[in-house]
């Protein structure tokens, strides 16, 4: 009996545990670091940072303790993620849609149109690569980076290699942007005169992957040009639900063509998104605790964050090779050219 009593499995909790607070201070720690003044100028945002370290700790010391962490750092990569993007919602509101106008909704929403298939075309087409990357890899690059990377996984049901290689693409070229973003503004300015930095922060907005390089290469541009990049990048950040219900309806119709038997699973969280939105938009709650739910949003995301760092094997991506890399930069190209492109016609038209 003593035996038996012993080889009882323990309190889910406390198998969780481990891993959680793994994550945890990996989040806490790289919420820090973006505090700092050198790292905030760089734009790395606490969420970029969280991946980083966690690649950084996943490919040293995480393999001795992985027996005892693993369940924790995947709950957090699934589970706490998708609660962080319901909260994501908190950020989002009807009055900033006002703001911007219907001709920002409509330049990031042909913007990420325009990119996804670009990325598809590209990624399948020329590159021949599997789907999966290249859908993951196109969701990144058309809404929020990272995050819409994760949002995208349990809807294409990706294997944890072909998310890591997706990740590391987009928040390469975003990093990117934010040297790259602040050079293109004098020449844009010099080019089209009647440019104004509002209008050059849409464009900023509509074609950055990550909200804190938006942030950052806003703020290195004017306040106007940091304003307007900031509320059209949280209009793209909103198109993140019915993206997922159209992608999941894309491959639901793919797999019943195929006479597949796996159900694809409902993005329920996308929903929930939308509604998180909406409540904000109507400004329901206390705005301070609207503000801690923001907060309690960023910490979820970094955690989620962390664990894929965590699992993430640069073993995985030396497989992958140079041709999810090269997708990366025809898309980053794509976005400055042909996202500028879409932003001065909308605006000429409509201005």
């Amino acid at each position: 009996m003593t035996e038996l009593s012993l080889a009882k499995p323990h309190h889910p909790i406390a198998l969780w545990f481990p891993g959680l607070l793994m994550t945890a201070v990996i989040a806490a720690a790289a919420s820090w670091l973006a505090q700092q003044p050198l790292i905030a100028s760089l734009g790395l945002g606490s969420l970029t940072l969280a991946i980083m370290l966690g690649i950084v700790a996943g490919n040293s010391v995480y393999p001795l303790v992985a027996s005892r962490c693993d369940r924790g750092v995947v709950l957090a990569k699934q589970k706490l993620l998708r609660l962080g993007i319901i909260l994501f919602g908190f950020r989002i509101t009807l009055q900033q849609i006002a703001d911007v106008g219907f001709s920002g909704i409509l330049i990031d929403a042909l913007t990420l149109s325009s990119t996804f298939m670009v990325t598809c075309l590209l990624g399948i087409r020329l590159l021949k690569l599997d789907r999966d990357t290249v859908w993951l890899i196109g969701a990144g690059s058309s809404i929020c980076g990272a995050a819409a990377v994760l949002a995208t996984e349990p809807v294409v049901k990706a294997a944890p290699s072909k998310v890591a290689v997706a990740i590391a693409t987009v928040v390469l070229f975003g990093t990117l942007a934010i040297f790259i973003y602040p050079l293109l503004w004098p020449l844009a300015h010099h080019l089209f005169p009647g440019l104004s930095a509002a209008q050059f922060g849409v464009f900023t907005g509509s074609t950055i992957h990550e909200v804190a390089q938006v942030v950052a290469a806003g703020h290195s541009i004017s306040p106007a040009a940091e304003n307007s990049a900031v509320i059209a990048k949280m209009l793209r950040v909103m198109m993140l639900a019915p993206f997922l219900l159209c992608l999941g309806a894309v491959i639901r119709g793919r797999r019943h063509a195929g006479n597949a038997r796996q159900p694809v699973t409902f993005p329920w969280f996308a929903l929930l998104f939308i509604a998180v939105a909406l409540v904000n938009s109507l400004q329901l709650l206390p705005a301070a605790l609207v503000s801690s739910l923001n907060q309690l949003a960023g910490l979820l995301l970094a955690m989620a964050m962390a664990a894929l760092g965590l699992t993430t094997r640069f073993g995985a991506l030396r497989e992958a090779g140079v041709r999810p890399l090269l997708l990366g930069a025809m898309v980053f190209g794509w976005l400055i050219v042909g996202g500028g492109t879409l932003n001065l016609l909308v605006q000429h038209f409509m201005g």
